[in-house]
């Protein structure tokens, strides 16, 4: 029987010649990640196995993103317990302020995940590395400690989702209106514990940012991970980013797959998921003339804060102004990310307009810091995730949308249709 690209590489990290659907394996890690939320809670569980130093200095990553710069007594304690034990650990891959970055934009930065990867990370949003063709899944801070410890974990091997992408995105199409517009098809449980694999001639026409923001938002259709077929663009992009060795794993002909999705990139509409669901889409054509007034637009996070990113935005916002009724935070992913996007003129660009610039951040996405709402203000936010009180007050409202979506309605100050703005 076939295997699936994810199962392939399961079989391959657990020494085992095939695998199936249900099974639970034990595998080798290639790295594993912890931020400094997640990261304390694993480093007191690991205390508590009696180690005394990791299994691979080289293949832990601590990257402290979530409340970084600190935001108060609590973050900057927890950030200390973290940076001690990199410290004493000596672990290679530790980004202090300064080097940080949103750690799932900085991992595919550093070279540190690469195609035929098994990554674990404690934080739900690890599986962004399937778009380099890596099996990359969130896990609890148990099991990072485990992970840390043993170099191993256990899983239970997923069976798959197949999406075969065909055609071209429009202008104002990204890979955020192709996650959106699935998880609007399939629900936020409709890949629950299963691999969404990516695959058709169309992948060749989404960038390495729009698979790295498909893959980061799997997650928020239940899947375990996403993951992309290895392409010319993937292996370019770990050639500049990356030494590691790496393996390329396709899916068999006859690989089972609970269900085939056809998806035509083209006729895709840029997409706006409402409260308080990311299931709960509309596109722009169905929002019509329909004045949803906002507060607030935030530009970045681990799914839309790479250069890609910025420069939507920019060629959107430049000669045109904020709406004086709205705060727009620009979060850009890294510091790499923040140093280019100044190179380009891009932060004097939305600057101008009238965007604020944060360091690279979580800050608001999970209600962090850096850009909390009030009862009953709105945001459109190129974030992941719109629960209730996600991003502040239970009773504020959180629309997902690209940085195209986004940076127009920064203009008008209610949701809008980028190529609305092009037609004035």
């Amino acid at each position: 029987m076939g295997m699936t690209m994810t199962q392939k590489i399961l079989a391959a990290h657990a020494g085992l010649k095939e695998v199936v659907a249900g099974q639970l394996i034990e595998a080798n890690l290639d790295l594993v990640l912890g931020n400094d939320i997640t990261s304390p809670v694993a480093i007191n569980e690991f205390n508590k196995i009696g180690c005394d130093c990791v299994f691979d200095k080289d293949k832990i990553a601590l990257v402290p993103d979530h409340f970084t710069p600190n935001k108060d007594i609590k973050a900057a304690e927890q950030c200390k317990c973290v940076r001690n034990f990199a410290k004493d650990k000596e672990i290679t891959n530790y980004f202090e302020v300064g080097q940080m970055g949103i750690e799932h934009a900085l991992i595919p930065e550093k070279g540190l995940a690469v195609p035929g990867d098994v990554i674990i990370g404690a934080d739900s949003h690890t599986c962004t590395y399937g778009a380099l063709g890596a099996f990359s899944t969130g896990i609890g801070s148990t099991d990072m400690a485990a992970g840390m410890a043993t170099g191993k974990a256990w899983f239970k091997v997923p069976s798959a989702l197949k999406f075969v992408l065909t055609g071209k995105p429009s202008q104002f199409v990204s890979g955020k209106d192709v996650i959106l517009h699935i998880i609007g098809m399939i629900g936020v449980d409709g890949a629950l514990y299963k691999s969404m694999e990516f695959v058709g001639e169309g992948v060749k026409n989404l960038s390495m940012d729009s698979r790295l923001a498909m893959a980061n938002m799997a997650i928020e259709a239940g899947a375990k991970n996403g993951i992309f077929a290895v392409d010319d663009v993937t292996l370019d992009y770990v050639k500049e980013h990356s030494t590691k060795p790496y393996t390329v794993y396709e899916a068999d002909e006859d690989a089972e797959y609970d269900k085939i999705y056809e998806i035509d990139l083209s006729k895709i509409r840029p997409t706006v998921a409402f409260p308080h669901l990311p299931e709960n889409t509309k596109t722009v054509d169905e929002i019509g003339e329909t004045e949803v007034k906002i507060d607030q637009v935030v530009i970045g996070s681990c799914t839309n804060g790479r250069l890609e990113d910025l420069r939507v935005a920019r060629d959107i916002l430049k000669g045109r102004k904020v709406d004086s009724s709205v705060r727009c935070i620009v979060f850009p992913g890294t510091q790499q990310i923040y140093l280019d996007a100044i190179k380009e003129g891009i932060v004097t660009d939305l600057i101008e307009a009238g965007a604020v610039f944060s360091t690279s951040t979580c800050g608001p996405c999970l209600g962090g810091h850096m850009g909390i709402l009030a009862a009953g203000e709105r945001a459109v936010s190129t974030t992941n995730r719109n629960f209730v009180g996600r991003m502040g007050h239970v009773e504020s409202e959180v629309y997902l949308a690209s940085p195209a979506v986004a940076a127009a309605s920064a203009v008008t100050g209610y949701i809008t249709n980028p190529e609305k703005l092009e037609e004035k």
